[in-house]
């Protein structure tokens, strides 16, 4: 790794830099077109309607404040959730929809009211602590994906009350996991049968219910910055950096970052520092390195990648890209 001076001073071809300004540093319509909302999704629409009404929100402001510039161009959220489901379900903006795969890399985490089809058993809690473990799930004809057998980590289940026939449950567990599934198969291992009730994400790595926000608390956010109040704005929508908190992170240098912005790979010259677990081994059953998040000294996101090379070498390539994000 290097502490080699960084040119500043240069910038793309056309004289324009490609880096964005520091994530504590952006005027509101740089906020809106890279930014995450950890939207607190109510009951009845689709995941794709929330989306769609913030999109439709963000640009409304976007044509407000910056007529002459582009509007978001779309948004992306943390994966679907039914329309009866409620909770966690963060949003991404504008160019911040290229990093939508982080949400695929962490942990979510839901409270389920399981619905039991009889009195519980005796050992109901022995018989549920059993799932907390790899299992086994088929995805439901109705989902969008292939209905190939596959595994997914239950991390923690945990029984929080048994009322009746009625069951209150914390699922922690790896993404892609099916609750309506598993709640099914622990009503088979009980011998009574069971399906879920109601359910709640309450978090999706790196966000949780600790600072959730409702579709309101954004509309009303945004025609307060059309009069010139951003405060609310700023914490309702944060600088999309906020969503790779939980993915090791690798420095590069800013002259490194805008050759990224052209598609060059991270080369050792311009790492700075890189987290361990950037580099930690491949482990059994996985096919590639840990996704990682780039970013230059002050904090601005350049790129996600995977480490393929020594940080510490001469020379060569260090981070492989997947995506751009400037």
């Amino acid at each position: 790794m290097t502490d080699a001076p960084d040119a500043d001073a240069d910038a793309s071809a056309d004289g324009e830099d490609p880096l964005r300004a520091p994530p504590g540093e952006r005027s509101v319509p740089e906020l809106l077109r890279f930014g995450v909302v950890n939207l607190d999704k109510p009951a009845g629409p689709s995941s794709h309607q929330v989306s769609a009404w913030v999109r439709d929100a963000v640009d409304e402001t976007l044509a407000a404040l910056d007529p002459e510039g582009p509007p978001t161009g779309g948004v992306a959220h943390s994966g679907t959730l039914d329309p009866k489901v409620t909770g966690c379900l963060p949003t991404l903006t504008g160019d911040a929809t290229r990093m939508a795969q982080v949400f695929l890399e962490g942990t979510k985490e839901y409270v389920a009211v399981l619905e039991l089809h009889g009195s519980a058993p005796a050992d109901f809690r022995e018989v549920v602590a059993e799932f907390e473990s790899e299992i086994y799930q088929k995805p439901p004809r109705k989902s969008a994906v292939s209905r190939r057998l596959r595994t997914r980590t239950i991390h923690d289940l945990d029984v929080l009350e048994v009322d009746g026939r009625q069951a209150l449950l914390r699922i922690r567990c790896e993404s892609g996991t099916y609750v309506r599934k598993l709640c099914h198969d622990v009503g088979l291992a009980t011998g009574v049968g069971a399906h879920m009730g109601h359910l709640r994400r309450t978090a999706t790595d790196p966000f949780d219910d600790r600072d959730l926000h409702t579709l309101q608390d954004l509309v009303d956010a945004l025609a307060w910055a059309e009069d010139g109040d951003d405060a609310l704005l700023r914490e309702v929508v944060r600088p999309a950096e906020d969503a790779l908190t939980h993915l090791p992170a690798v420095t590069i240098a800013r002259s490194a970052a805008r050759s990224v912005a052209t598609g060059a790979p991270v080369y050792a010259p311009g790492v700075i520092d890189v987290d361990e677990d950037a580099t930690r081994p491949v482990r059994d059953g996985d096919d590639d390195p840990p996704l990682v998040a780039c970013f230059t000294p002050d904090g601005v996101a350049v790129c996600l990648g995977r480490v393929v090379g020594d940080p510490d070498a001469d020379g060569g390539t260090v981070v492989d890209l997947e995506r751009v994000l400037l």
